[in-house]
């Protein structure tokens, strides 16, 4: 079966028939007879609402669900992350009993567990400062250690000293993980011509009431207000040497970069219940966070739905079964699944701006993300402070005399403003704005 969505498939983007006038007059591009092929002596019943063909339009509202606003007065947002707990390396190499690993933090006198994948050592640290990335480790169980190649793995399990030595060499500080976002300025702006706001027409728009003339004038806002979420989605910042950076355009760091530079990335199908049973066992590495919100499109959500139906096999000995009444045959059938347990608490839902013909559909590339849901606490290092917030939150610029946050305000001379000689009146949005995404090694990128 092919769909074809008004041409989308073919790559042409549902557009708009006719044109509205400000006011209630027979001109070509609002003539509707024009468009059905009436009489041209008659005039056409028309209804006086628009009918919402493609329902509600907006794509917004993924980050008022999953965080908050905070305001900012720098040119900078930076907070600290705690980093691992326990020292651990990879990509090491091994010769003989030596051990090369650039920028190790491995001590005298630590125990540790090396392995290749295929053989297991342990043994201790004889001494770390043979050259700044090499240390010698003394195997317990032989001479010589097992393990081979270019690609061992370790970390410390303890450490073990003689008797009547010297404590331990040196100290270890916290890690420093450090993040920072900038923040970008975001615009739009609608006018309309003094002479045009003459003619009063009337049409009741949905959710606004009944307008005229501002009829483009609320489409432009709910479009500004898809912006400022579009863009802490999408926005990656000025690569060095890049043209837009070449024009001192700097950009921003968006959820989806913030994700693909820090976080988890799950590439391919979900076809069977191995691969969420991946995703658990990468979310056990990382924060372990015990409930997590799943935001996918609608091909990643029917895949979801058909490996946890799967797991049902009604009347079979052994096999779940899910729904409430088991989904008797006497009730209606629920085919979709809001939610499960599989170690963590999954909720799932469908994000509207992946789904939308004229946004995420176009770019393609993300299925999905899973969020951990709550707070966490970070330090602030520009405020010199510690905060709990929501992983995900908007930082927008405040100050004691200007607020950036969502700025609204009209030029011209017609429409009551009486600020300019222009014979029109203009209606200016602004936003100045970053994401912080918390701990991007507790999200996952499905791609």
């Amino acid at each position: 079966m092919a769909l074809d969505l008004n041409g989308a498939a073919a790559g042409v983007l549902p557009a708009a028939n006719l044109t509205p006038a400000p006011s209630k007059v027979a001109l070509p591009g609002n003539y509707i007879g024009d468009t059905f092929a009436f009489a041209s002596q008659y005039l056409p019943d028309t209804q006086a609402k628009e009918f919402a063909k493609y329902g509600n339009r907006s794509v917004s509202g993924f980050l008022s669900r999953m965080g908050a606003e905070v305001p900012f007065s720098s040119d900078i947002i930076q907070w600290s992350e705690q980093g691992r707990l326990h020292i651990a390396a990879t990509g090491m190499s091994v010769t003989g009993n030596v051990i090369t690993a650039t920028g190790h933090s491995f001590r005298a006198g630590q125990t540790v567990i090396l392995t290749d994948g295929t053989n297991t050592d342990k043994g201790i640290v004889l001494a770390e400062g043979l050259t700044a990335n090499e240390f010698e480790v003394a195997p317990y169980a032989g001479a010589s250690l097992t393990v081979t190649g270019a690609a061992i793995s370790g970390f410390v399990y303890g450490s073990e000293f003689r008797k009547g030595t010297n404590g331990m060499s040196g100290s270890l500080e916290a890690p420093k993980d450090i993040h920072s976002v900038t923040p970008i300025i975001i615009k739009d702006k609608y006018e309309v011509a003094g002479s045009d706001m003459a003619q009063i027409g009337w049409i009741e728009v949905e959710g606004a009431g009944y307008l005229w003339y501002l009829k483009s004038e609320s489409e432009t806002r709910k479009r500004f207000e898809d912006y400022l979420e579009l863009s802490m989605v999408e926005g990656v910042p000025a690569a060095a040497g890049s043209a837009a950076l070449t024009e001192n355009y700097k950009g921003t760091e968006g959820l989806f970069y913030q994700v693909e530079q820090g976080g988890n990335i799950a590439a391919g199908s979900i076809d069977s219940k191995t691969d969420i049973d991946n995703i658990v066992k990468v979310l056990d590495q990382e924060g372990a966070i015990q409930e997590n919100v799943i935001f996918v499109n609608r091909t990643k959500s029917f895949e979801i739905d058909a490996v946890l139906a799967g797991l049902n096999t009604y009347g079979t000995q052994g096999a779940a079964s899910y729904g409430l009444f088991d989904n008797d045959e006497n009730m209606a059938l629920s085919l979709g699944f809001s939610g499960f347990n599989l170690g963590y608490d999954f909720y799932k839902t469908d994000w509207k701006y992946l789904n939308d013909a004229t946004t995420g559909a176009i770019a393609g590339g993300v299925d999905g993300l899973i969020a951990p849901a709550g707070t966490t606490s970070v330090y602030d290092e520009v405020m010199g402070e510690s905060a709990t917030l929501p992983f995900l939150h908007v930082k927008y610029r405040r100050s004691a005399t200007e607020d950036r946050k969502y700025k609204s305000w009209v030029v011209g001379s017609a429409g009551g403003a009486s600020n300019s000689d222009l014979d029109a009146m203009q209606v200016h949005f602004l936003s100045e704005r970053a994401l912080c995404v918390m701990g991007a090694n507790n999200f996952v990128l499905l791609k």
